[in-house]
């Protein structure tokens, strides 16, 4: 397997196929890079170099106690990107994703990068607040901790459908319901649990202000999980330069149901 291992001496798991372009693929919660196996093959095919790693404490990296903030995060991805020596790199994050290449950009600055795609991400904010009073309430997110700590496979196994839209009559296979779980289930319970607090708690409307290259926002309007009016739709307000695509009809797993059409516009954009 390929990895490396962090400056606080984690290792982290990632892949890297194809030559050219660089582009950096960040995952959402509770999974790990293979989620983004269809877009990786898709622009490897057509030119890119396309590059995605587990998060720690996810799929195939170490599993620490700590580090499930998104200081961390961001400085993980800086330092896989050092390691590997990207430069113009195309970052793409989704949901939860969205927010640690966001925070790298606001830790690390622009020099390496090109482009920024944030996916169904959970920036500028997720959870409702004095300050964001659109997002889900502080009991959605307590409850979501309960439900893994009581019955971590059930929880999640219940959580597909929602994440994919079936109960809205999204077409999902049970081979993708079934891949998804298992690789939920890789993860650390405590890195699952953390990471809920992390995505739910942290603001990025000061990290806005420090995105400074063209950036794509793609949401789903059917998104159950990370609703766009709470999130995607006041990212490209902040955002200089950014394009807000909405998906008619879309869930929050869109990376699934709408694989063709985000494929296309993800080669697109890096080109």
């Amino acid at each position: 397997m390929t990895r490396f291992t962090t400056s606080d001496g984690v290792g982290l798991y990632y892949k890297d196929w194809g030559t050219g372009r660089p582009v950096l693929f960040s995952h959402g919660w509770p999974l790990s890079a293979d989620m983004w196996d269809s877009q990786m093959l898709h622009l490897a095919e057509n030119g890119f170099r396309a590059i995605a790693f587990d998060r720690r404490g996810f799929g195939r990296s170490d599993q620490p106690w700590q580090g499930y903030d998104y200081d961390r995060l961001a400085d993980d991805i800086a330092e896989l990107i050092g390691h590997l020596d990207l430069r113009d790199v195309v970052l793409v994050g989704f949901s939860m994703g969205g927010g640690d290449v966001t925070r790298y950009i606001a830790r690390h600055g622009s020099e390496r990068v090109g482009k920024l795609a944030l996916l169904g991400a959970v920036t500028p904010q997720f959870m409702k607040t004095a300050g964001h009073p659109v997002g889900p309430e502080k009991s959605l997110f307590d409850g979501i901790r309960a439900g893994l700590r009581a019955d971590r496979a059930q929880f999640l196994k219940d959580f597909s459908p929602v994440f994919y839209g079936v109960h809205h009559g999204a077409a999902v296979s049970d081979g993708v319901l079934e891949q998804t779980l298992q690789i939920a289930l890789q993860a650390s319970l405590k890195a699952t649990l953390d990471c809920v607090t992390s995505f739910s708690e942290t603001d990025f409307h000061p990290d806005m202000a420090t995105i400074d290259v063209p950036t794509l926002v793609i949401h789903g309007d059917d998104d159950q999980v990370v609703p766009l009016d709470a999130t995607g739709a006041l990212a490209a307000k902040l955002i200089a330069n950014a394009t807000l695509t909405v998906y008619d009809g879309a869930p929050h797993g869109f990376v699934v149901t709408h694989d063709a059409r985000l494929k296309a516009d993800l080669l697109a954009f890096a080109r």
